[in-house]
């Protein structure tokens, strides 16, 4: 028996590789197949079955490329309704793979056709559960995820806890928890940095899993604090559900080398969105005017979902050289299809072109304090996250997330200088970005976020530990 969990850490997310006597399934795979392809072909298996735990919201599946090129049927639990062809399991059916048996588990809740896997060894003992967004490593799925349902958050958590506590909790202590997803998702509010546990581990630790917690406590804790999900989710449930173009043909169109010309002629053709992927003081120092930072080694997708608005916008983007395709693959994950092309010679042949340059002003934490101490009124915008701000922040700071940048921006004084920081310095360039674009031009970057300006002397509110921020 190989189990195998294949994690992604730009969407916390969890792909899995199952194999025994030559047969292979792999179960919520990424949209682009090649490695599971390449692994299953290294070992000498077929892959048999492609397992979904349900419609995912976050990003793009790789089902359909991956059951075209192998044959295998793509699963899903019960009520799933997809337009393509797909094995629609009953609750409790069994798929075998080599010596090994996949028991499904309906755990609606989630979403209503949410499936857990129950995999047992060749002996018939329980030994893991591939949960889905049902269950989560200290914590389980949000429930305001399913798309078009007629259901409240509050009765589909309802659903939730009965599928826990019927389905789930009945299995054995020693069992093995392999969950979609891990902390950093915008599937739930409080997951753990841990990838997998014992399922006795989540009985103690779990909040969700407490054996005297009613379902009226369940419902109010699981629905409490809920954040609006990503804009990008419900367009990403309905590409897994009813189909999408090859991760081939958007390579092949994303992948086109434009010279400085053709880049800047392209934009103004098509109205393309410019997208600068490289890293953010060097963007910081030079970048082309109007165009929208997310560097790739950054949270790069989830900050796209949130922050391109229309999926089918055309995108051109800046990358350091060697790494096009990674951003093409990483905007296609969460249904980003439409780049067009890359500047070739990154944003260099650019500025050697003689093209317009913009930059932002990105000043150390010290240089930073020392302005505050001169005048404490200076305006200082914090765009992390409300719990991060709460547990701990500069006394004179405003608030302004940069996950609702769009609604809080016209707030902002456009003839002050604004000061920026985040936790660490990515956001903060990505706020000022979109800033600088809708005319502000009095920006001032911190380096290094509020974990730098925290050894400064500035004055900060007192320290509350963040498990206890709502």
């Amino acid at each position: 028996m190989r189990v195998e969990q294949i994690y992604t850490g730009c969407l916390a997310q969890g792909a899995y590789y199952i194999e025994s006597n030559g047969e292979a399934a792999i179960i919520d795979p990424l949209r682009e197949i090649k490695s599971y392809l390449d692994k299953a072909a290294e070992n000498g298996a077929t892959i048999k079955y492609v397992l979904e735990t349900h419609f995912h919201a976050d990003f793009v599946s790789g089902h359909l490329d991956l059951a075209k090129s192998t044959g295998a049927p793509i699963v899903f639990g019960p009520n799933a309704q997809p337009t393509f062809e797909a094995h629609i399991a009953t609750d409790g059916e069994e798929l075998k793979i080599g010596d090994l048996t996949i028991q499904v588990l309906h755990t609606p809740g989630h979403t209503m056709e949410s499936t857990t896997y129950l995999l047992k060894d060749e002996n018939g003992k329980e030994y893991a559960i591939f949960t889905g967004d049902t269950l989560f490593i200290g914590d389980v799925g949000r429930p305001d995820l399913a798309a078009k349902s007629d259901l409240t958050q509050e009765q589909l958590a309802g659903y939730l806890y009965d599928s826990l506590r019927t389905k789930i909790m009945p299995l054995a202590d020693d069992v093995l928890v392999y969950p979609a997803h891990g902390a950093g998702s915008a599937c739930g509010k409080n997951m753990s940095k841990e990838t997998f546990d014992t399922l006795g581990n989540q009985k103690k630790n779990n909040y969700a899993l407490r054996a005297d917690m009613t379902k009226e406590e369940f419902v109010k804790e699981v629905t409490d604090g809920l954040t609006p999900p990503p804009n990008y989710f419900p367009f990403n449930v309905q590409l897994n559900k009813e189909g999408y173009n090859s991760i081939n043909n958007i390579l092949e169109q994303g992948l086109k080398a434009l010279s400085p010309e053709a880049f800047e002629a392209a934009a103004a053709e098509t109205g393309a969105l410019i997208l600068d992927t490289r890293k953010p003081q060097a963007f910081a120092q030079g970048f082309i005017p109007n165009s929208l930072f997310i560097g790739i080694d950054g949270g790069f997708a989830p900050w796209v979902g949130a922050l391109i608005l229309d999926l089918k916008q055309p995108i051109l983007f800046v990358a350091d050289a060697g790494r096009e395709e990674e951003v093409v693959t990483r905007l296609a994950r969460v249904g980003y299809d439409n780049t067009i092309g890359y500047l070739e010679g990154s944003f260099v042949a650019w500025k050697e072109a003689g093209k317009p340059v913009d930059t932002i002003v990105s000043i150390p934490a010290d240089a930073f304090a020392a302005h505050y101490t001169e005048d404490a009124s200076i305006n200082v915008i914090d765009v992390r996250k409300p719990g991060e701000f709460q547990a701990e922040h500069i006394e004179t700071a405003v608030s302004k997330p940069l996950d609702f940048i769009y609604d809080n921006f016209t707030s902002l004084p456009t003839d002050e200088t604004l000061y920026i920081h985040c936790a660490g310095g990515y956001r903060s360039i990505i706020a000022a970005s979109i800033l600088r674009a809708r005319g502000f031009e009095k920006l001032v970057d911190v380096q290094g976020g509020y974990g730098a300006i925290s050894k400064t002397d500035i004055p900060k509110t007192n320290f509350i530990c963040p498990s206890t921020v709502k």
